[in-house]
């Protein structure tokens, strides 16, 4: 019987074949970050690789029975997943939930301006950010532009090799004196956050912004848009390029996005190898977390809560105590990810409480802030059993907290989950860098949060 505990690296605990299911999941995983730049692309993607595996659209089903595989969308920002099992949803399900936004700089509704005969962006920036870290980067424009008639129009920039990209400047170093000598946070402003757009005037004479007027008869003459319709666009920069191998051995991944599309991808990949599980199992995958749930789009909405109503429905006799009992008898994932024990920046981790990069899944019974602020607190009863579950299928895994108790935090979607009386934990993927315009998360934990989240929804 051994007393002690260690987590040891989840590389040494697996053989060579499962190390080629580790790489052949991952050059998967690195093509989702490339096509799920915006929580739009992400939903995109999930629902082609639904309708691939089985799964139907809610609005074509009349009736429903164990095995049958229903999507929901919402709105083209979230979707959820459900295989039905062969108990009524009234007795619980089993629930992974991700988010698919990211940090970003979205533009204003009236963006475009000039200034010394160059043309720029206004931005707004969207989550926690390090604005300074979003300066000197080749940056591309993903989103949508939705014209008066309805049609909407696909805006995709700075991503093929043949494409430009966009550039936010940052003060030359010889000039920086002053600069250098502000706070990190106040280096660059918010409103600082402009981007390059163009420098080539449009030939009239009679317009003073004839750079501006050049971009916008380009954007015309591509897209068929005008200035107004950035009224009713969402279009967001982020950091151009492909997700990258890392290190000489290749174990690492660096792109931008990983918070929380490396929870988000592995969910979608476990719920695709659930076929008659005995529970409902759910892959939830909602928007707006990064600014705190809201909205139509986020977690706080009604949008899941409305689902699985509608299939309560077509189980025949519906009552509200069975919606109500459905959710207090669930368990659920909160499938997001945590910090990463880095060893340049010791000074703001609990080392015997961290996670670490390539020890597997990691299991945060809590998270929030400087006293558990804003957490939901998972029990002892449920974390043992996330254990048992682990054990039974061979996950490597480990705990973690978000740091020191008095440093910082953060939180997730458990709480809003667990408000409905379900038994909740957070379970993720450490990272380095979280937030970064390129974060880096280990191959073989991404992997074995897909290994973990399928043992959990199959679970009995």
């Amino acid at each position: 019987m051994n007393l002690r505990n260690e987590y040891k690296n989840a590389w040494e605990m697996i053989g060579d074949s499962e190390k080629e299911q580790v790489m052949g999941y991952c050059e998967g995983y690195k093509k989702f970050l490339d096509k799920g730049k915006t929580e739009r692309s992400c939903t995109d993607f999930i629902l082609q690789a639904a309708a691939r595996n089985g799964f139907v659209p809610f609005s074509e089903v009349k009736e429903i029975k164990p095995g049958d595989r229903i999507y929901f969308e919402n709105k083209g920002k979230g979707a959820a997943l459900f295989v039905i099992g062969s108990d009524p949803t009234e007795n619980g399900m089993n629930i992974v939930g991700a988010h698919i936004d990211a940090p970003r700089l979205d533009l204003k509704p009236m963006p475009l301006y000039e200034d010394s005969e160059v043309a720029l962006f206004k931005t707004h920036y969207y989550g926690g950010v390090k604005k300074y870290q979003w300066t000197s980067l080749p940056l591309s424009l993903h989103g949508v532009v939705v014209k008066t008639d309805g049609s909407k129009v696909d805006i995709a920039i700075g991503e093929d090799e043949s494409d430009p990209v966009f550039y936010i400047s940052d003060l030359l170093i010889h000039l920086s004196k002053d600069q250098l000598s502000k706070k990190a946070s106040e280096v660059i402003t918010g409103e600082g956050l402009n981007v390059l757009v163009g420098s080539i005037p449009i030939k009239d004479e009679g317009d003073k912004s004839s750079v501006k007027l050049n971009v916008l008869r380009l954007l015309n003459e591509k897209y068929g848009i005008t200035e107004e319709d950035f009224v009713s666009a969402e279009i967001q920069v982020v950091p151009a390029g492909k997700a990258r191998d890392v290190g000489f051995d290749r174990s690492m991944i660096a792109a931008y996005g990983h918070d929380d599309r490396v929870c988000a991808y592995a969910g979608l990949s476990a719920i695709m190898n659930v076929k008659a599980p005995v529970k409902t199992a759910v892959a939830l995958f909602v928007d707006k977390e990064e600014i705190g749930s809201v909205g139509n789009t986020g977690m706080e909405s009604m949008f899941f809560e409305n689902a699985v109503a509608e299939l309560i429905y077509l189980e025949g006799d519906y009552r509200e105590i069975k919606l109500k009992r459905a959710f207090a008898n669930s368990k659920a994932i909160s499938a997001d990810v945590t910090a990463g024990f880095d060893p340049n920046y010791p000074e703001v981790m609990d080392k015997t409480n961290s996670a670490y990069i390539g020890k597997g899944l990691v299991i945060s019974k809590y998270t929030g802030s400087r006293g558990k602020s804003g957490c939901n607190d998972a029990n002892a009863e449920f974390v043992a059993l996330l254990r048992r579950i682990f054990k039974e299928n061979s996950v490597v895994w480990q705990t973690g907290e978000l740091g020191k108790v008095d440093q910082g935090g953060g939180g997730t979607i458990a709480y809003i989950l667990a408000n409905y009386g379900a038994e909740v934990i957070d379970c993720g993927v450490a990272l380095f860098g979280m937030h970064a315009p390129y974060e880096l998360a280990s191959k073989v934990d991404a992997y074995m949060a897909s290994k973990g989240y399928e043992a959990f929804l199959k679970e009995a």
